[in-house]
């Protein structure tokens, strides 16, 4: 056997350095939580594909109300008789599939000959107010309810979750029937439509407050337990600290997944009272209220089928987009 060769002269003296030299130097940089989040969602051409719906509903619902409150540019209640068969007395639309033309392309309605595309759009901004100023109060509530019985625990989680439990055995659709058929539709110098869009964000909003306030107390039951907020503690810090400094933080992804398909219930829940009769007056134009005119007309499917399709596919984007963002979010999703 022969001893390995040893490294002498210009070779020993060799700068590790120097086999570096030309090569480009990239600096290693960390991604943080959010950023690792939105590169599982870019990856989800459904959530994807349901957030750019919900784009383009937004935008719809925001150019719907400056043209017809601000501009008054389109006239969702404008009546057209001129297009609606008076003289045979069956009062349909005039022409082919519902009156449909290049100056209606979804038809017009039987009776009156509203246009469907102007209400379904006027309808639109309806729809996506009270549903999202609703999950808005049903987050502020649940959320801080949720925190403060999963942190303090003992008798305040208690009365808290009993009084969660009496919010969920309660009819909340018969209860919002009787109270919108009590009040006044005047209050606070508000108009009638005003106060009634008031009346539907408080009684969905405030009545819906304990699905998300259970999420967020199970949990603050997890989180008070972890390391964190042992550490916290040893350096003294109060309960007022370590709930909106080191709880509230980590809360935020159920929070915003949860309200993320809340959404859609509370779309479905306004347009139920509208159909029955018990949501927005006319003449406004809601989605729901759409349908329960339509209902009376079953034998013209395209009266009933676009206000349907409408909240169909709002919710569906809604739900798509939520369980996107919801497995985007989830640490343990691979």
């Amino acid at each position: 056997m022969t001893a390995p060769p040893e490294v002498t002269g210009s070779a020993a003296d060799a700068d590790p350095e120097a086999a570096l030299q030309g090569m480009p130097k990239k600096a290693i940089q960390g991604r943080s939580l959010g950023q690792i989040a939105w590169l599982r969602l870019k990856r989800d051409k459904v959530a994807i594909a349901g957030a750019i719906v919900i784009a383009l509903l937004i935008l719809v619902a925001i150019a719907a109300l400056l043209l017809d409150r601000v501009f008054d540019v389109v006239h969702p209640n404008e009546f057209h008789q001129d297009l609606i068969d008076t003289q045979n007395g069956t009062l349909a639309p005039l022409g082919t599939f519902g009156g449909m033309s290049g100056a209606h392309p979804l038809g017009i309605e039987p009776v009156n000959g509203r246009d469907i595309l102007a209400r379904i759009f006027a309808g639109s901004w309806i729809s996506l107010l009270i549903a999202t100023l609703a999950t808005v109060l049903s987050v502020i509530i649940g959320t801080t309810m949720g925190i403060i019985a999963g942190f303090f625990g003992g008798w305040v989680d208690t009365l808290i979750s009993r009084l969660m439990d009496v919010f969920l055995a309660f009819p909340l659709l018969v209860f919002a029937m009787a109270l919108v058929g009590v009040l006044p539709d005047t209050a606070f110098g508000l108009s009638p439509e005003m106060v009634r869009i008031g009346l539907l964000i408080f009684i969905i909003g405030f009545f819906n407050w304990p699905y998300i306030g259970r999420i967020v107390r199970g949990q603050t039951l997890s989180l008070r337990e972890r390391e964190f907020v042992d550490a916290a503690r040893s350096l003294g810090a109060r309960g007022p600290y370590i709930l909106f400094r080191e709880l509230l933080p980590n809360l935020v992804a159920p929070i915003l997944v949860y309200a993320t398909l809340l959404i859609p219930t509370n779309i479905l829940f306004e347009s139920a009272l509208s159909f029955l009769g018990v949501g927005i007056n006319a003449p406004t134009a809601t989605w729901g209220g759409m349908l329960s005119d339509a209902s009376r007309f079953y034998t013209m499917p395209h009266f009933m089928l676009w206000p349907g399709l409408a909240i169909f596919v709002t919710v569906l984007a809604f739900n798509l987009f939520g369980d996107g963002l919801r497995d985007a979010l989830d640490p343990r999703a691979r």
